[in-house]
């Protein structure tokens, strides 16, 4: 009897184990690649999501996220996350576009009136339909995060209209809309992967750069600069997207979670990236940032029209022009 029960106990140890291990297995880690810095509000954005979508599946599905660019710049994640050995990748939309250029039409200078025009043209059916073009490389567009409002800093002087850019070197994401937009401004684009940056404006291989202010601040480049110019020249979303055949892999459960996860994820993240401007401005000052606050966009806005016809011409996208203005004068 005793060795009868004692065979009983050493099955069910076993038997347990066997569940413990399948339980491991059943949970499923999804990973998710940034180039942003650990104390960037898109590595919270992840975090956020992470904690929805355990709670949306009992913890059967997780997010972990890698920071610091530490699974690629931003066209390497991109390609990874294509390719399936990232599961989910975020990076500023116009990284998407030497695949889907028609997403270059948000890079387009000035063709948001304010956030709240950026938000109801990207959560609306433009930014739907052109979101779901991605699905023809592989990626399952999932939802639009924010970057800002993209303003200029540099080493040379203070920035106040288009005649102190010209001659600037200025590091771009490589967007064919913002390389046209400094062109015509006089200035040199460079175009250069986020974690090259910091070097480059050190040893003045370039003498400005142009994002938002919570990139500038989490990637310290305030360090190497002297100048900051709120020149709000164009908006800058962020793009999740995860790998097609990964997430069609999943239960129909699975991808309404991973979905409203994202989405959920990306309202908090925009608070935070919002919240965070006016911080921002008084922390650069501190650091000797010299800020021009005030800068009248009507001369660079003029200086810049020709983009959007230039944009059309090779890429198309003008019914989706239209329709954002459209958005922009909606009561």
């Amino acid at each position: 009897m005793k060795l009868k029960n004692a065979l009983l106990a050493s099955l069910a140890a076993v038997g347990l184990l066997v569940t413990t291990i399948g339980s491991a297995q059943a949970q499923m880690v999804l990973r998710f690649a940034s180039e942003a810095a650990r104390s960037d509000p898109q590595t919270a954005g992840g975090e956020k999501m992470n904690e929805l979508l355990k709670a949306k599946t009992g913890g059967a599905m997780e997010v972990k996220v890698f920071s610091d660019s530490a699974l690629g710049h931003a066209q390497a994640a991109i390609s990874s996350a294509r390719g399936g050995s990232i599961d989910i990748v975020i990076s500023g939309s116009s990284n998407y576009t030497g695949i889907v250029p028609l997403l270059g039409v948000f890079d387009i200078p000035f063709i948001f009136k304010d956030t709240a025009h950026a938000y109801r043209t990207l959560d609306g059916k433009v930014g739907q339909d052109i979101m779901d073009k991605l699905a023809e490389f592989n990626l399952k567009g999932l939802a639009y995060w924010d970057t800002g409002w993209r303003e200029l800093t540099n080493s040379r002087g203070p920035v106040n209209s288009p005649a102190d850019v010209k001659g600037l070197k200025v590091r771009t994401n490589g967007s064919p809309a913002h390389n046209e937009t400094w062109k015509l401004l006089g200035a040199n684009p460079v175009p250069m992967p986020i974690g090259e940056l910091y070097t480059a404006l050190e040893m003045k291989t370039v003498d400005a750069q142009e994002q938002s202010l919570g990139l500038l601040y989490s990637g310290k480049f305030y360090e190497v600069q002297k100048y900051l110019s709120l020149t709000n020249h164009a908006y800058s979303a962020l793009l999740v997207a995860m790998n097609k055949q990964k997430f069609e892999s999943l239960t129909p459960a699975q991808q309404k979670a991973v979905i409203e996860a994202a989405q959920e994820a990306g309202n908090y993240q925009r608070k935070l990236n919002n919240d965070n401007v006016a911080k921002i401005i008084a922390e650069v000052k501190k650091a000797g940032l010299q800020v021009i606050e005030k800068v009248d966009p009507q001369p660079f806005f003029e200086a810049s029209k020709p983009v959007r016809q230039m944009f059309t011409s090779k890429y198309g996208g003008e019914e989706y022009i239209k329709a954002i203005d459209a958005i922009r004068d909606a009561k």
